[in-house]
């Protein structure tokens, strides 16, 4: 039997990394996997002193995707449906979680990768990267929530030649569709980039990222109208919070606001 890819947790002040630890088979996601990285994440979820999280992938890429071998030893399709269910529930996690995560894509993200990057709300990519859904060339769609996510942040268009055709975005091209928030210029660079972004997420107020998560979760499938409502609620909230009477008075003595260190 192949090693499953294991999940590594890096701490270093409040920034955490997850590292996909499976180099040597291009850190394929399997059942194993998911289960670990749901792990990591209610683990990170219970550090106050962890602010935000990036994930990478150990080696030259970020992940080949679904772990293939696993998959093809399933003799139901209930196995399948058990597996997609296990990796659909750790992405989940990831989406919800009041930390914010980072990508870092320094290779390739392809399959079930792209769909553990999408589940992401930051993504750093190396302009020569490759980002593909390609299950549509094994007869196949992806069953990782990347039918759901990719068309929410690229023009719909472009995301359905992505699943109908299993079409492969750059890097570069990626970040020009607005799926990438940060473009590195090395593969060497991408992990130290996203770190930069962690660590500016760090520096501002906890409960910023974490209501920005829930408000536009919250509001996704809200009219303009009963989003404004939500948001009025939100923002009412923050400015009454420690942080933000903070921040505002750090504006009027024009000095850097001192924000709380550990999230609540």
């Amino acid at each position: 039997m192949t090693a499953a890819t294991s999940v590594t947790v890096v701490r270093d002040g409040s920034v955490a990394t997850l590292i996909l630890d499976g180099a040597a088979r291009l850190n394929p996601i399997g059942t194993a996997t998911c289960t670990a990285l749901a792990s990591a994440v209610c683990e990170l979820e219970g550090d106050r002193r962890v602010r935000a999280v990036v994930v990478h992938g150990a080696g030259r890429t970020f992940s080949a995707g679904a772990d293939i071998d696993e998959i093809a030893g399933f003799d139901h399709r209930d196995k399948f449906e058990q597996f997609i269910h296990t990796f659909t529930d750790a992405l989940e996690l990831i989406e919800a979680s009041p930390l914010p995560f980072v990508a870092a894509i320094d290779g390739a993200a392809m399959g079930g990768g792209l769909e553990l990057a999408l589940a992401c709300d930051l993504r750093v990519v190396y302009a020569a990267g490759k980002l593909a859904l390609p299950e549509a060339k094994l007869g196949v769609l992806p069953g990782a929530g990347g039918t759901q996510r990719l068309p929410r942040l690229l023009p719909r268009g472009i995301a359905t030649e992505m699943i109908m055709l299993g079409r492969t975005l750059t890097g570069a091209r990626a970040y020009e569709l607005g799926l990438a928030n940060h473009l590195s210029d090395s593969p060497e660079s991408v992990l130290s980039d996203a770190r930069a972004l962690a660590e500016e997420l760090v520096a501002g107020a906890a409960l910023v990222p974490q209501m920005t998560k829930t408000l536009l979760r919250e509001t996704a499938t809200c009219t303009v109208a009963d989003g404004i409502v939500r948001e009025r609620a939100v923002a009412t909230d923050l400015h009454d919070s420690a942080d933000g009477r903070e921040g505002f008075r750090a504006f009027v003595e024009k000095r850097a606001p001192r924000f709380e260190v550990e999230r609540r």
